[in-house]
């Protein structure tokens, strides 16, 4: 606390000077023993607030500033003695007065009439009563200074000083700011609310903006439940005010320079925004109501649905897009970062000025998922940040049927989880649409000033309950009593303009009449809507449609430029020390280059990256240890052991190189994942790869697997070309550390919807990438990549491999090894198992087995297994093995498949199951079991 204090001291000792210095002399001497200084100076300094007996705790500075500022501002200059007549009684009255002011700041919005429906329960603020800060009516009249008020004038009575303070930050808007860390930001709040109270004089016109918002958001509401009556729509009802909100925000951000808004939400008000925000044809969405079949897929509910279109600003041009979302409620908030961070990446927009992230969120799920923090936590990193993101809460106060506090939440407020990351928060009012405005002006003026994250928190109510079909009352019988009796928002605000004189009566029904006819001619209602948009604000995915599915695509690179790479990639700037394990890696991969020297996995993957690059893709790598590897293969990124510099190899291999990026992340697997979806949606022409720890680790981000990359294009015809790296593997390391859960992604799989693959040399991987970006088609690649196979010594291979003519085989057979008329067995495996059982026949010198590697087990390569199958004319069984257990792995997912084939050939050939025992963990934790259980599998699968 001291140091904190001191600062601000400093701060301001040029308007003080000596003064202040005394002071902070007197303060330190204070705190190291109190009967050191005069008593009227130990009273003074005993009033500042302390955590318990600890002076080394933080506390808010704003009362210990201004209380100094103001000693010094009224100390004399003469002798110490004379700093006696700081303690006169006025003087004394004022301190407390200045106490009170922040208590204001700190606590005003816990007594804010922020709820329309007057239900909220609040508990009594001490802090904000005169007499708690000794002080009482007979003061009232008598003139204080305002201290760092931005009242305007520097003295007011102290009856007006508390009216200024009531009507700043205890009226419709409660505005939460003092737990910011950073003083200017809070200085910056201040001086936004406070000159005007939090309720500046809006103009007429402005006034018929905010007007004709509400009368859209109410009108499209009432259409449609009389059009479709007891039609889920989860219509905005009691919330109409975000209408006023969104309009608000896209118009401030067109006017300071954003050239796109990405928008997530989830259910509530979503059909309202699209038709009065974004300008959706009502027809269209009279269709979806109808039951008509717009797509030849499987599609979604028209809640869950997105779209995009451009309005015209002040400034020029904006793109919106809402983003489409599955029915969890909070997992669309990282998809959006992803995609804004890709557009602004496109735009080489570093700050983020040009497209701006707005997620919509419902208060239950704000307070309740976890992937809420998971976002606040990536806003500020260097992988995810976007500059900031305008949260809007619709706060209905209630969730399903839940509505008590202390069932829903723990904390006082839904929006408290915001305060991890310092964001100011501000409540209002849903009923008074000019605070919502002015809110929403203030909350993009915030974040385009400091470039975070910043949340409204709209508290409003659901008219109709959870859902149009719900009956809400016989969970809520009290809210719904009220509710009943409340009048709509656009009633309640077009009273006030025809009481203030703007419109008359009149003019307002002609306005709810216009609208309604705009709906049933099937107009667009939007009058800001760009009919012929800007094709440049779009992303153009024109090239990547239509393609189908082909197994081969030349993947090769010229050998001479793999051997160019592949020197730049060991390149290491002079003075760098590199770490003495780094520096063998690095020798080793300048003999590979050389061609000295067999490739092992980290050298392949690196010149796949190299090569992507090269031919002008931008590459984006995050997880959690990307830039090292979790198992030390990668070391993209080198760190000098002097100054712990960082240089990155792939980042320096040509001035023309496009973008790469390669973060490691946070521990976070659900809105990472989910923002690297949002990225890979974004931008078709970049490799986007996301790299788990352990595979298993996936399990964290199932949510995003399930609902957006293995079923996005079915659902939404979103195409997606993003790459999982799953590392999967049994090496003894207990059922943590094992499995990537590869039946999963198998039971998932159907028409063409993802690849999954499993390499087994560096040749593979290097090809599977590449085919990635180089083929057009654009899907998404989960790999089970390797952990022993990284340093495995038969896991190699040459810089032929890599070259011209060559490309990802799905399936790898042996017909080049042996005498084929010789096989009598065939085992078919995936992934590092074929190392040990390849080992296993030398030892046994069977040479009547082959061995065939299945690499990519979806979509299944039924015709290449088909083609090497068909060389062994003398079979007399066939074995699938795995390292699984038989009720995971590969085995119950693409058995059939095998079995066709083998059935084609052969009918009287039968395939058989070989691997661990049914279980119920993915694998065992003693290493001795496991070693036993792989020797008894690998046995099995060679000698039948």
């Amino acid at each position: 606390m001291q140091e904190g204090i001191m600062e601000l001291m400093w701060k301001n000792a040029h308007l003080y000077g000596g003064n202040l210095s005394y002071i902070e002399q007197l303060y330190e001497t204070y705190l190291m023993d109190p009967s050191a200084v005069p008593q009227e100076w130990r009273e003074e300094f005993d009033r500042l607030p302390k955590v318990g007996d600890n002076l080394t705790q933080d506390v808010p500075h704003s009362t210990i500033q201004e209380h100094f500022l103001y000693l010094a501002k009224n100390q004399k200059r003469a002798a110490p003695a004379a700093v006696s007549s700081v303690s006169s009684e006025h003087e004394k009255k004022q301190v407390r007065v200045l106490r009170m002011i922040n208590a204001y700041r700190v606590r005003g919005h816990q007594v804010a009439t922020i709820d329309p429906l007057g239900l909220l329960e609040r508990e009594d603020v001490p802090d904000l009563d005169p007499r708690f800060h000794e002080l009482s009516e007979a003061d009232y009249d008598t003139v204080f200074q305002l201290g760092s008020l931005f009242f305007g004038p520097e003295e007011a009575p102290l009856k007006d000083i508390l009216a200024d303070l009531k009507k700043t930050y205890c009226g419709t808007v409660g505005a939460e700011y003092m737990h910011i860390v950073d003083t200017q930001e809070k200085r910056w709040i201040q001086s936004r609310l406070e000159p005007s109270r939090s309720h500046p004089v809006v103009e007429p016109e402005k006034k018929m903006m905010v007007l004709e918002r509400l009368t859209a958001a109410e009108g499209l509401e009432k259409y449609l439940g009389s059009r479709y009556a007891g039609a889920k729509r989860f219509g905005l009802e009691g919330g109409e005010s975000m209408i006023v909100c969104l309009n608000s925000l896209i118009q401030r951000a067109g006017k300071q320079g954003t050239k796109e808004v990405v928008i997530g939400m989830a259910h509530r008000g979503r059909l309202n925004t699209l038709v009065n925000i974004f300008g959706k044809n009502p027809a269209e969405l009279f269709g979806e109501f109808e039951g008509k079949k717009m797509v030849e897929t499987s599609g979604d509910v028209k809640y869950h649905q997105g779209f995009s279109s451009n309005v015209m600003t002040a400034d020029g041009e904006v793109h919106l897009a809402m983003a489409f979302n599955p029915s969890h409620l909070e997992i669309s908030a990282p998809v959006v970062e992803g995609s804004v961070r890709a557009r602004q990446d496109r735009r080489d927009d570093a700050v983020g000025t040009t497209v701006l992230p707005v997620n919509i969120h419902g208060d239950q799920a704000f307070a309740g998922q976890g992937v809420v923090m998971e976002t606040f936590q990536m806003s500020q990193t260097r992988a995810y940040k976007t500059g900031g993101t305008i949260h809007l809460v619709i706060n209905n106060q209630v969730g399903f049927t839940t509505n008590k506090k202390e069932d829903s939440r723990s904390s006082e407020y839904c929006t408290d989880v915001a305060k991890m990351v310092s964001a100011p928060i501000f409540h209002v009012n849903g009923d008074d649409p000019e605070a919502v405005r002015f809110v929403t002006q203030l909350a993009v003026d915030y974040r385009n000033e400091f470039k975070k994250d910043v949340v409204i928190d709209l508290v409003c109510y659901r008219r109709r309950g959870h859902n149009e079909a719900d009956e809400p009352s016989g969970t809520q019988p009290l809210m719904y009593a009220q509710i009943k009796k409340q009048k709509t928002t656009r009633e309640l605000y077009a009273q006030q303009m025809i009481s203030e004189g703007v419109i008359t009566a009149e003019q307002s029904k002609a306005m709810e009449k216009d609208y309604r006819s705009a709906l049933e001619n099937g107009e667009h209602v939007v009058q800001s809507l760009v009919q012929q948009p800007n094709e440049e604000l779009f992303v153009d995915w024109r090239p990547y449609l239509g393609h189908k599915w082909v197994f081969d695509h030349e993947t090769g690179v010229d050998l001479k430029l793999l051997q160019e790479l592949g020197n730049k990639l060991c390149d290491v700037p002079d003075g760098f020390t590199v770490q003495r394990q780094v520096q063998k890696i690095i020798d080793d991969r300048k003999r590979m280059a050389a061609g000295a020297m067999a490739l092992n996995w980290g050298m392949a993957e690196s010149l796949a990256y190299a090569s992507i690059l090269a031919e002008g893709h931008p590459v984006r790598i995050t997880g959690q240890d990307v830039g090292r590897g979790t198992f030390s293969h990668r070391h993209a990124v080198l760190h000098n052991q002097k100054d712990a510099e960082t240089h990155t190899p792939l980042e320096n291999l040509s001035p023309e190189q496009p973008r790469l990026t390669l973060h490691d992340s946070y521990l976070s697997e659900e809105a990472v994942l989910a923002f690297e979806y949002g990225y890979a949606t974004t931008t078709p022409n970049a490799l986007v790869i996301w790299e788990a720890q352990f595979g298993d680790f996936a399990n964290g981000a199932q949510v995003v697997i399930d609902q957006f990359i293995t079923s996005g294009e079915q659902k939404w015809q979103r195409l997606c070309g993003l790459t999982m790296l799953l590392p999967h593997g049994f090496e003894g390391q207990g059922p943590e550390h094992s499995s990537a859960r590869l039946e999963r992604y198998l039971q998932l799989c159907a028409e063409h919807n993802i690849q999954v693959c499993v390499p087994t040399t560096p040749a593979q991987i290097f090809h599977l990438l590449r085919r990635q970006v180089v083929r057009p088609l654009r899907k998404p690649l989960v790999v089970m990549s390797p952990k022993s196979l990284l340093r495995h010594k038969q896991a190699t291979s040459t810089l032929e491999e890599l070259a011209e003519g060559t490309m990802f085989k799905p399936v790898i057979a042996e017909t080049d090894q042996q005498d084929p008329s010789k096989v009598k067995r065939v085992v078919l495996c995936s992934g590092k198992v074929y190392y040990d059982l390849y080992n296993r026949r030398a030892e046994l010198e069977k040479d009547d087995v082959a061995i065939i590697r299945i690499e990519q087990l979806y979509p299944f390569p039924e015709k290449d297994l088909a083609r090497a199958l068909g060389e062994y004319t003398n079979l007399e069984s066939v074995v699938w093995c795995q390292e699984e257990p038989m009720n995971q792995g590969a085995w119950y997912c693409s058995q059939h498949h095998m079995r066709s084939i083998l059935h084609a050939q052969n009918p009287n050939l039968h395939l058989e199951g070989v691997g661990r025992p049914h279980a119920a963990a993915p694998a065992v934790g003693y290493v001795s079991v496991h070693l036993e259980q792989q020797e008894k599998l690998v046995n099995e699968a060679i000698n039948g």
